[in-house]
């Protein structure tokens, strides 16, 4: 487990400095308030840990507190380029399961549009499944699975050339997850979710 932290250079926040136009009307200056380090945070922290599959990693961003409610960042890119991780994202997608047990996938996208994503739960729990299908891995075929709420805001990283598929355990759970291609539908596949080479325990 390491964390990635960024750059903690205090700047002024919540505030509109832009300078007015010529033709603005300019009256007395008022005096601005600053906010405060407790409203308005810099310096996130993002927790990221290893799975049994290494590629696969479970991302943790802090969660900054007070009495209205909470404040994250999900990706910052420069903080996740400093521990290693590099990803363009392109194409955000929201999904709404109503029931719970609700089964979705196992899918991906096959080249030159295969794609790494940025799996996470925006309400209610599900479980959360990679599996590795790069030929000539010593991992093909094998899976992870991990537990993804609203409630432990744990992300999961699944690198192109996986397998993705998830298990609501909770009625009305989102899922929300970033990728680094398109959708693609001459690159769209799937695997079926019971396939007893793979022996995925769903729970």
């Amino acid at each position: 487990t390491q964390m990635a932290k960024r750059c903690t250079t205090p700047r002024a926040c919540c505030i509109d400095q832009r300078a007015p136009k010529s033709a603005d009307k300019v009256g007395p200056r008022p005096a601005l308030s600053f906010a405060k380090k407790t409203d308005c945070e810099y310096g996130y922290m993002m927790q990221i840990k290893e799975t049994r599959l290494p590629e696969v990693l479970i991302l943790t961003p802090a969660r900054h507190s007070d009495a209205r409610g909470f404040f994250s960042e999900s990706w910052n890119a420069q903080t996740l380029a400093a521990a290693g991780i590099h990803h363009h994202f392109v194409q955000d997608n929201h999904s709404l399961s109503k029931a719970p047990n609700t089964l979705r996938g196992l899918h991906f996208q096959t080249p030159p549009h295969a794609q790494t994503k940025l799996v996470r739960c925006g309400r209610g729990a599900l479980y959360d499944v990679a599996v590795d299908i790069r030929h000539g891995s010593p991992n093909f075929g094998k899976w992870v699975g991990v537990e993804l709420s609203f409630e432990n805001g744990h992300q999961l990283l699944i690198p192109a050339g996986f397998m993705h598929g998830f298990i609501t355990r909770a009625p009305m759970t989102e899922i929300i997850y970033k990728c680094t291609d398109t959708y693609a539908p001459e690159c769209d596949a799937a695997v079926r979710w019971d396939d007893p080479a793979l022996n995925i325990d769903w729970g």
